[in-house]
């Protein structure tokens, strides 16, 4: 089967205050702030990326922050959760880490013969680590938190629909996915390229539950990686002739975009790997300057001033 689509890329979220999310993300759970940049359809607002030392694909958690925003609602047409995958040896450290910031944790629990914990962080985004120690991948390490111990990237997204026949032709149609397992009305997806942590999706089906309305907490869109322009643009293609109406292609700078609506109603994206975050500065110094594309260079003295001033401590 021919692959296109390799993975999970980033899931991007609504968030409240700026400060608070860049405390929860970096300080609590240790993820490395890898861009500060804006929203590039909405200038006035930060789009902050965390992820691991580079911004890997299938690490980066992306948020805009919008200030005072009431809270959204999670329930169906939503990603509810994203989970993020840890050591086996490492659930009681987590547990006991959420635990001193006073973060309610639910759980452990077991689904497809995997233990998880779940929360929320502070704007009620859903929030689940797995224990899984098949993921090799390296995690940023802190003064707090060791390699040992630390988050490595991405395990599932969960969405939630009201109705999932069509979201799944979806999945195993046009997005080259493969059906792995089923429990209990969840269905989980890998992607063709490889399957394991990073490369799961899973379809909730929950058609008692209310629809999610989006605000502070809830989730704006995730994205599939795909390794190339070509490979983005044969995928766009084969959305189009699945009757869906992917976007032409936009240049978000690290990565280039198309987006469309699944079925249930939740946003997809499909981003490419290249080029990456350390195109417009050094690894060792990621995150650490206001970058914006050069379109809005000529507006930065404004653009600067209407954002909050944030730090990593």
């Amino acid at each position: 089967m021919e692959t296109l689509i390799t993975g999970l890329h980033h899931v991007t979220t609504i968030a409240g205050d700026a400060q608070r999310n860049v405390d929860f993300y970096t300080e609590i759970l240790g993820l490395r702030l890898v861009k500060k940049t804006i929203n590039f359809d909405a200038p006035d607002v930060y789009h902050l990326y965390y992820g691991d030392e580079t911004g890997s694909p299938g690490t980066i958690m992306t948020f805009f922050p919008y200030g005072r925003l009431p809270r959204g609602r999670k329930g169906t047409g939503q990603l509810t959760y994203t989970a993020f995958t840890i050591p086996t040896a490492s659930l009681s450290f987590w547990v006991n880490r959420l635990a001193e910031f006073h973060i309610a944790v639910a759980g452990p629990y077991r689904r497809f013969n995997e233990t998880y914990i779940r929360f929320e962080d502070f704007d009620g985004m859903g929030v689940e680590l797995v224990a899984d120690d098949t993921d090799l991948r390296k995690g940023w390490a802190t003064p707090a938190i060791s390699a040992e111990n630390a988050i490595r990237g991405f395990h599932t997204v969960t969405l939630n629909e009201a109705k999932v026949d069509k979201t799944i032709e979806l999945l195993t149609g046009a997005m080259n996915h493969i059906l792995v397992a089923e429990e209990n009305g969840r269905f989980r997806f890998k992607a063709t390229a490889n399957g394991g942590a990073g490369t799961y999706v899973d379809v909730q089906h929950s058609p008692n539950e209310l629809r999610g309305a989006q605000g502070a907490g809830t989730v704006h869109h995730v994205a599939f990686a795909t390794d190339n322009d070509e490979s983005q643009i044969a995928i766009q293609e084969k959305l189009t002739e699945a009757g869906f109406q992917p976007t032409q292609v936009l240049d978000r700078n690290y990565f280039h975009s198309i987006y469309f609506r699944e079925p249930g109603g939740i946003l997809f994206e499909v981003a490419t790997n290249p080029p990456g975050f350390s195109v417009d500065e050094p690894v060792n110094s990621l995150g650490t300057t206001l970058k914006l594309p050069e379109w809005y260079e000529p507006r930065r003295a404004k653009i600067e001033a209407a954002l909050p001033p944030i730090q990593v401590k």
